[in-house]
């Protein structure tokens, strides 16, 4: 073989090896307390859908993991694990490590559910004559409940709608979509959810510093599929049927 020859085969397999890697660069991001229709455990709820194909745009393979919520938050900011897949602004006070992606890829409803007529005009302090439960842990509720509302928690979405459902509480405060997507497979035909929502927050992919380069490519692929049409295919593909 030729030395030219030998190298012209090289550089093709340095190539094809560059090529190979770049096709097989992957982001390992977390996600912590987020359940169907916004995660499903095959990576096939909104915000998996959503984040996935900005990935992709990106040249990116996404690889979502369930954690719990702390948990998932000090691996992230410790680099062990790429980031977050959704949390609210501001977790950069806390975990100085990781950046937010400055585009959100869906908003969490926090609402009241129940099989009683209530009124949420007033906002928190519409809890008040009644028992009200909600998943221990969810800082947002144990935060903003007044202090003198009779309160039952729970561990999880399944015990907290059972309870209702067994009209063992009035109420029980839960995000939106998830809570629409609970009532619709367990066949709660008299739980409803009630408006105005106690809170509503947007929610933003987190990165780890070492890929702050990718911040502002991951932001213009999620504000792309907004404008082009995409994002609201796959809500609608995914979530619209709940509403």
């Amino acid at each position: 073989m030729s030395t030219n020859i030998r190298h012209a085969f090289i550089i093709a397999l340095l190539l094809v090896s560059v090529s190979s890697f770049a096709e097989n660069k992957t982001i390992v991001l977390a996600t912590a307390g987020a359940k169907p229709p916004l995660h499903t455990d095959n990576n096939t709820g909104f915000t998996d859908i959503v984040l996935k194909t900005a990935f992709d745009r990106i040249g990116y393979k996404l690889d979502i993991r369930v954690l719990p919520a702390e948990r998932s938050l000090i691996a992230s900011n410790r680099g062990i694990i790429d980031g977050e897949v959704q949390r609210i602004e501001g977790m950069t006070k806390i975990y100085p490590n990781l950046i937010r992606v400055p585009e959100s890829i869906v908003d969490w409803k926090f609402v009241v559910f129940s099989k009683q007529e209530i009124n949420t005009k007033k906002g928190w302090d519409s809890l008040k004559p009644y028992v009200t439960s909600y998943i221990t842990g969810w800082k947002i509720f144990e935060i903003n409940v007044p202090k003198d509302v009779a309160i039952s928690k729970v561990r999880n979405s399944d015990g907290l709608f059972k309870l209702l459902n067994n009209d063992r509480t009035d109420l029980v405060l839960y995000e939106l979509l998830q809570g629409l997507k609970h009532i619709k497979e367990n066949s709660y035909k008299e739980i409803k959810a009630f408006f105005p929502p106690m809170a509503s927050k947007k929610m933003y992919p987190y990165l780890h510093k070492k890929h702050v380069l990718l911040v502002p490519k991951l932001t213009k692929a999620l504000k792309d599929m907004k404008e082009d049409g995409t994002y609201d295919q796959i809500y609608q593909r995914v979530i619209g049927q709940l509403e």
